[in-house]
């Protein structure tokens, strides 16, 4: 309990306030806490005798600081991750604030609130090499990584995946940031991947191209056996200067899992871990490495 972050001088910007599965907070592992002014997002990931006094603590520290409006719990351990207000009273439409941009967050919604505090390492990295670029961003999701190439000067991104759902509040992130003509230079496919290559090859070759699946979505993605599908296919992609953001966020696999299937390409670099986001097992948290031809 003693670990608990400190609640003042949030600030704007969205960041991580304690990653307890970094095992670095003993008795915290199973939480995390995020703020998306003016909103706490307080995770479990398992039901343990401290999670409400945890609970108690922050919103006694809420109530004190003017900058928090509510608190929100997602419970991860329990069928459809459920969340729920504990505190206040969250924004109808919450915002993540980041480097001068902002992102829609889903605090009313079960599952994935649509933003990953972890990636940031990645969107600044896309933002700083974008400009001029054509970018094929593979499993966009909410196209965070697409606003941060817009925003770095991309010519122009391509946004895959599957759920429309996603692609929707990406074109509405694209929209909170950016004028339409702006906006113009990003577009939006609700296509599997796998069904989709031929579509991707004739648009081909890409400048950057981003790969950052989920680790296990049910039949659709698996990375153990469908990652190497990508690389298989990947070189109708790219050309002799592409560079390759390749991302995975499973934590049995480590490290040597991407750069063996990436063994023919030349590794440039791997992306540092987001602030906040220290852990004891490194290999267990988000790999996101550079790769080119």
């Amino acid at each position: 309990m003693d670990r608990l972050p400190t609640i003042d001088d949030l600030g704007k910007e969205c960041r991580r306030l304690l990653h307890g599965r970094g095992e670095y907070f003993p008795g915290l592992e199973h939480v995390a806490i995020d703020w998306f002014s003016p909103v706490l997002l307080v995770t479990f990931y398992a039901e343990k005798e401290n999670n409400t006094p945890i609970l108690d603590r922050l919103i006694k520290a809420a109530k004190d600081c003017s900058e928090i409006t509510a608190i929100v719990v997602q419970e991860r351990h329990l069928p459809k991750a459920p969340k729920r207000t504990v505190y206040g009273e969250a924004p109808e439409s919450p915002l993540a604030h980041e480097e001068g941009l902002n992102y829609r967050i889903a605090l009313d919604r079960n599952q994935n609130h649509g933003f990953f505090l972890d990636m940031k390492p990645g969107r600044d990295w896309v933002r700083g090499h974008a400009s001029g670029k054509r970018v094929l961003n593979l499993f966009s999701y909410t196209c965070s990584l697409s606003v941060a190439a817009i925003a770095g000067g991309a010519k122009e991104v391509i946004n895959l995946d599957m759920a429309s759902r996603a692609l929707a509040t990406g074109r509405r992130n694209h929209q909170l940031n950016f004028d339409p003509a702006t906006c113009s230079r990003a577009s939006y496919l609700a296509h599997d991947l796998f069904k989709s290559w031929g579509k991707l090859k004739r648009r081909a070759p890409y400048d950057i191209i981003i790969i950052d699946p989920p680790s296990n979505q049910g039949r659709s993605f698996y990375a153990e056996k469908d990652y190497a599908k990508i690389l298989r296919r990947l070189p109708d992609l790219t050309g002799s200067d592409s560079l390759i953001l390749a991302c995975l966020n499973a934590p049995h696999l480590d490290m040597s899992f991407l750069t063996s299937l990436f063994a023919d390409y030349k590794l440039k670099t791997r992306l540092p871990r987001a602030s906040g986001f220290e852990d004891l097992r490194p290999q267990a948290a988000l790999k996101c490495l550079i790769f080119r031809p």
